[in-house]
C-alpha cells in the first residue's frame, strides 16, 4: 500500500461513517484536511510503536510527542513528506483504566482474529473485535469515552481538521455556513479527544449520531466523531496550523 491509497482508504471509511461530512460542498472537494486525528490503543500491533514504522514507510515523520495524563492519552504528531494532511495519532493507555473497564475492553480485544491484527491497513479496516454489548458500552463510556469509542469503532480516524486560512475563508464565515448545513460548532478547545492550543481558534462539529447494532442485537444511536476547523490567532507564521495544534505544556520526550 502506498500513502495515497492509505489516505484514500481513511477518507472513504470516514465519510462512510459521517455521510453528512461527505455531502458538504463548502470548499473544493480536492482540498485536503490540515490534519487527521486517529485513535488507537497501546496493545500489540495496534500500539503507536508498532504502527509508526508503517507510517514512516508512507513518508510520515514523527515530529513531537505529547502526554495527556488526565486523559490517559499519548499523542504523536507526524508530518507528511509534502503539503498533505498531518497525522495526530492518539494512543489510549489501557493501564490508566480502572480494573473493571480495562478487563471489559481487553476481553473484546482478545477476541480479535489474528489476521485482522496484521497488515498496513490497521487504521482503516474497521473494528477487528466483536461489537460490545450495550451495557458494556455504557460502562466503558462512564469510565472513559475514548475507551468506549474504541470498543465500538476500533483503531480508526476519529475526525478531520481543516485550516480556514488554507480554505480561504475566516472561521466565523465557515462556522455560519456549517451551521446552515446543520452542524453546530463547539468552541471549547478541551471538548475533543485532546486539548487544542490557545494559538489556534478552534471549532469542533460533532456529526449526527448513528444507529448501530450491539452484541445482543439491540440497536442504539451513538455519536461517532466529527469535523474541526482551526485558524491561527496570529497572522504571518510559517508553520502549518497542525504544528500549533497541541498545547506546548503537554509536549514530552520519552526515553
Amino acid at each position: 500500500m502506498q500513502r495515497d491509497e492509505f489516505l484514500q482508504q481513511l477518507w472513504l471509511d470516514y465519510v462512510h461513517q459521517h455521510p453528512e461530512i461527505g455531502a458538504l460542498r463548502l470548499w473544493p472537494l480536492e482540498q485536503s484536511p490540515e490534519y487527521l486525528a486517529l485513535l488507537t490503543l497501546n496493545h500489540g500491533n495496534f500500539s503507536a510503536a508498532a504502527l509508526l514504522p508503517t507510517l514512516s514507510h508512507f513518508g510520515y515523520r514523527r515530529c513531537e510527542h505529547y502526554a495527556m495524563a488526565d486523559r490517559g492519552l499519548l499523542v504523536t504528531l507526524l508530518a507528511p513528506p509534502d503539503d498533505g494532511p498531518w497525522l495526530a495519532l492518539g494512543e489510549l493507555q489501557l493501564g490508566t483504566l480502572t480494573r473493571e473497564p480495562r478487563a471489559e475492553l481487553q476481553a473484546l480485544i482478545d477476541q480479535a482474529h489474528r489476521e485482522d491484527c496484521r497488515g498496513q491497513n490497521l487504521l482503516c479496516r474497521g473494528r477487528p473485535w466483536p461489537m460490545p454489548s450495550w451495557d458494556g458500552y455504557r460502562r466503558l463510556l462512564a469510565a472513559h469515552p475514548i475507551a468506549a469509542w474504541l470498543a465500538v469503532m476500533g483503531p480508526r480516524l476519529h475526525h478531520v481538521g481543516f485550516d480556514c486560512d488554507r480554505l480561504g475563508s475566516p472561521i466565523e464565515r465557515l462556522d455560519d455556513e456549517l451551521q446552515q448545513a446543520g452542524l453546530d460548532g463547539d468552541a471549547d478547545r478541551h471538548h475533543g479527544i485532546f486539548p487544542v492550543s490557545a494559538l489556534l481558534q478552534y471549532r469542533f462539529y460533532a456529526t449526527g449520531s448513528r444507529r448501530l447494532a450491539f452484541a445482543d442485537g439491540d440497536e442504539h444511536r451513538i455519536p461517532l466523531g466529527g469535523l474541526a476547523l482551526v485558524q491561527r490567532c496570529l497572522v504571518g507564521g510559517q508553520e502549518r496550523a497542525a504544528e500549533l495544534l497541541l498545547p506546548s505544556h503537554t509536549r514530552c520526550e520519552l526515553a
